[in-house]
């Protein structure tokens, strides 16, 4: 990369974004509970959130493989070595940061706590602002026109 191309940022947003709020869920949750549906459809939720946690574990599993078989890195301030298109990528072009929202939703169902609902959404906001669309402009740089035939192709998120 030149020095006029962008860089990856310095600090690894996304897993220190979804601890946030993971915490910030707990702790509002515990001192602040807002009032959730679940009374009205309680096991209907519940199975809905586990849903959502065997989709956060297929995601995670299979973009790690798909990255993992096409030797890049994992670290999202780390210039990626090759363009992943396939497995989830070729559904949603940031599968982990879906999967971490997700987690945050299926929790919500399955607790009650409605915080979680709240910071997942929140979350993704600040995933996508603080990290996604910087690494979408270092994948622009170094992958030129093969990125943006496939941004155009594979929705941000789903």
């Amino acid at each position: 990369m030149t020095d006029s191309q962008p860089k990856p940022g310095l600090i690894p947003w996304p897993p220190l974004i979804y601890v946030i709020a993971i915490a910030a869920s707990v702790v509002l949750g515990l001192f602040f509970p807002l009032p959730w549906i679940g009374d009205l459809l309680g096991d209907l939720m519940f199975a809905a959130g586990w849903v959502a946690l065997f989709f956060v574990a297929a995601l995670w599993f299979t973009a790690i493989r798909v990255m993992l078989r096409a030797k890049t890195t994992f670290n999202p301030n780390a210039v990626p070595d090759h363009l992943v298109t396939s497995g989830p990528f070729s559904i949603t072009r940031n599968p982990m940061y879906l999967a971490n929202t997700l987690l945050l939703i299926g929790v919500a169902f399955i607790t009650g706590i409605a915080w979680f609902l709240l910071f997942a959404f929140i979350a993704a906001f600040a995933t996508q602002k603080l990290a996604i669309e910087k690494e979408e402009k270092v994948l622009a740089a170094k992958f030129g026109k093969k990125y943006r035939d496939y941004a155009k192709r594979v929705r941000r998120w789903i």
